[in-house]
């Protein structure tokens, strides 16, 4: 903590001049040690606690929220007990479901340890313990007159040495990320908790009830919550899965206050938001809208369809894909919302225009001119030339969603690495990493279908032969007999016939082929007949020649993106603007009110939906298929000690004014002195844009009420064991 308490943020502590919280709302995610700096606005919103408290990593709140590695939790108990979103913990319903045991349609509760299930190899529960500023030594040695392959060389290899140094201690994972585009880099230090089980996740049809109908509407009756528990070593340390672990006890967990929160009540979340573009360039916006989410959303839709056509509901290959369906529909109509908030907002005139005064502003001093006057020339004339390969490099990247083939590239990959010095190895193939690496090849099997896998790849091919014979790679034309091939004369039959050949032959079906390969070395992998083996063995030059030119670009680009974010951020502190970094998987914090909206003329949201909307909503059928015995409870106005006397009712879930993103999900909502009150788990239609575009009378989080979560626990799955591990309070 002395680390972090000696951190100086010179482009940040101008945020000071900001004044009111009017200035800004309740826009930005904020690092920790940022709080100090808007106490003010903390504490005129509502907050109790000392803003100062929020710094302490190891204190509390802060040291019982944890990141799971795409979503945030929180400790609830003394016994490790971890509360997340239903959707963060549905891979690990999923891994455990089966046709004949359904744990995703039936919901599942462990009503004591032994009963608790392993999570989804390569589970983990992250504790951010330390975070150190190291700017300095992740540029060190870097020149203006580097190539950008070697400007990228040289951060990569100051990260890795860094992280390095501070993994001496197998119980930390440790990561250096840049921000504000490399202007500035941290070392994050995570304590690493291996051994995650299942603890309780309610029926689908409550947990993912309305389904992606709802997904980013309002109103909502969804019970988006799930438990997890963080099991160490009997010396109390991290350590893998054993049936002889113990559970983790933390040094601090949040207590969970069941009178919940009112409309206006101050409420804010600590989490890992993913990511989040607010500062990107008015070309990159056009193009990524124009183009980017177009496609992208028209391939998650086909392998979509793929899925749905190729397995029926309940069987045992649509259940390996759930999970993957799932994260597929939720970015596709994310793409498709803010492609919509796009074409009819203003976002891209006012980054045009946020551009001409930047350059204006940049013109009245021959000072600013001279220091940051090609920032902005030079970035886009790099991303430009990085969008030259854009549809090729997407195409190839979907194409990962086959599993045979990712698993080949990967499996060959890592023999390749295996023959540098650890600390030059590519990230993801380190000796860091390899623990992760078999967990994932035992995943494969609760993840893969042979007829799905094969009409991805079809579906891909067919994509791919469409692209300009420049952009596409001579190892894949040839292996699949496509060099004269184009999408007018593609020969579907004669493909299909090739791969039924590729399925019927590969070994990577077996776990211990797979485990096997892994020890494998690069002349091993040249003389494997397997037909997948054999396609990554072809294809790796050109892949490596890929990856290599992609490397050379990010590093110019490296040279270029933080100039332009230390212009833009000077331009924002000289016009009282906010500044704060751009979500980067990080701790962060955001704060606002309880509060509804006007989502358009005529129209006012109530903050609050109560359990009488779920009968409203129900028809029987998928994703409105509430529980019978729920519905039984609702109609008989059974609300146990859980009603909320304002609205004559359990509220269900309920608006916020704060600002968060992917990766949010699972976060704990907490109230004035940082009790939980809920989980956020969305946004709503409005907000979509919300990583890119910010908008204060719009923006709005979508939270589970915590009322809803123990009412359900208590009177629908019986979940009193959990109820009565963690501290209540009212």
């Amino acid at each position: 903590m002395k680390k972090l308490k000696q951190l100086t943020l010179k482009v940040m502590l101008p945020v000071l001049a900001l004044g009111s919280t009017a200035t800004f709302a309740d826009e930005g995610m904020w690092q920790p040690n940022q709080l100090p700096t808007i106490a003010k606005e903390l504490t005129k919103a509502g907050l109790k606690l000392n803003p100062n408290d929020l710094t302490d990593l190891t204190g509390f709140p802060m040291g019982a929220i944890v990141s799971l590695g795409g979503c945030t939790a929180s400790f609830v108990s003394d016994q490790g007990l971890v509360a997340s979103n239903h959707h963060c913990v549905y891979g690990s319903v999923q891994y455990n479901s089966t046709a004949e045991n359904n744990l995703l349609k039936n919901g599942f509760l462990a009503k004591n340890f032994s009963e608790e299930l392993p999570a989804t190899p390569g589970s983990r529960i992250y504790v951010t313990e330390e975070i150190t500023e190291v700017s300095k030594l992740v540029k060190s040695g870097i020149s203006s007159k580097m190539s950008g392959s070697d400007r990228y060389k040289a951060i990569d290899t100051n990260s890795k040495k860094l992280v390095a140094e501070c993994e001496n201690d197998d119980r930390y994972r440790c990561s250096v990320v840049n921000f504000h585009g490399g202007l500035e880099y941290y070392l994050f230090k995570q304590l690493t908790i291996r051994d995650v089980r299942l603890v309780h996740a309610p029926a689908s049809s409550i947990g993912k009830y309305g389904g992606d109908i709802d997904n980013w509407m309002w109103p909502r009756h969804t019970g988006d919550y799930g438990f997890y528990r963080a099991y160490v070593g009997k010396d109390g340390q991290p350590a893998d899965f054993h049936k002889d672990n113990v559970p983790y006890k933390p040094k601090h967990h949040l207590k969970v206050n069941k009178s919940s929160v009112d409309d206006g009540d101050y409420i804010m979340v600590l989490g890992y938001p993913g990511r989040t573009n607010r500062y990107r360039t008015a070309y990159e916006v056009e193009n990524t809208f124009t183009w980017t989410y177009p496609q992208a959303k028209a391939y998650r839709e086909e392998i979509i369809d793929l899925i749905h056509t190729h397995s029926e509901v309940g069987s045992e290959a649509r259940i390996k894909y759930e999970s993957t369906l799932a994260g597929l529909a939720n970015y596709a109509k994310n793409y498709g919302s803010m492609i919509h908030s796009y074409e009819k907002g203003t976002f891209l005139q006012r980054k045009k225009e946020l551009e001409d005064n930047l350059a204006k502003w940049l013109n009245n001093s021959s000072k600013r001119e001279a220091e940051y006057g090609e920032a902005l020339t030079g970035l886009n004339a790099l991303i430009k030339q990085d969008d030259k390969q854009q549809a090729r490099d997407l195409i190839l990247g979907y194409m990962r969603y086959n599993k045979m083939l990712s698993t080949a590239t990967s499996l060959h990959r890592l023999a390749v690495e295996k023959q540098k010095p650890n600390l030059e190895r590519e990230r993801g193939y380190q000796e860091r990493d390899l623990a992760r690496f078999e967990q994932g090849m035992k995943s494969v099997d609760r993840r893969f279908d042979e007829k799905i896998d094969q009409e991805i790849l079809v579906a891909m091919l067919k994509h791919y032969v469409a692209l300009p014979k420049a952009d596409r790679l001579k190892s894949y034309d040839k292996f699949f007999g496509l060099t004269n091939t184009t999408a007018k004369n593609f020969n579907e039959k004669k493909l299909r016939k090739q791969l039924a050949k590729m399925y019927n032959s590969t070994k990577l079906k077996s776990l211990d082929s797979r485990l096997g390969l892994m020890e494998k070395s690069v002349s091993d992998f040249n003389s494997n007949k397997d037909p997948f083996v054999q396609l990554a063995v072809a294809s790796f030059k050109e892949r490596k020649a890929i990856e290599d030119k992609s490397k050379e670009l990010t590093g110019n680009i490296q040279a270029y993106r933080p100039k332009y974010m230390e212009a833009l951020i000077a331009y924002f502190n000289d016009n009282n603007l906010p500044v704060y970094a751009d979500a980067n998987s990080t701790l962060r914090i955001t704060y606002g009110n309880v509060k509804g909206y006007s989502p358009q003329d005529g129209l006012t949201a109530t903050p609050y939906t109560t359990l009488e909307g779920i009968v409203a909503k129900d028809t029987g059928v998928a994703p409105f298929d509430a529980p019978k015995k729920q519905l039984d409870l609702i109609n008989k106005k059974h609300y146990g000690d859980y009603a909320k006397p304002a609205i004559g009712s359990v509220p269900v879930n309920y608006l916020g004014t704060l600002d968060i993103t992917g990766g949010n999900s699972g976060s704990p909502t907490l109230n004035d002195k940082a009790e939980f009150v809920g989980l956020v788990f969305d946004g709503v239609y409005e907000s979509i844009i919300g990583d890119w575009d910010y908008d204060t009378k719009l923006n709005r989080s979508i939270h589970v009420d915590v009322r809803y979560m123990l009412w359900v626990m208590e009177h629908v799955d019986g979940a009193t064991n959990l109820i009565e591990e963690m501290d209540i309070v009212e």
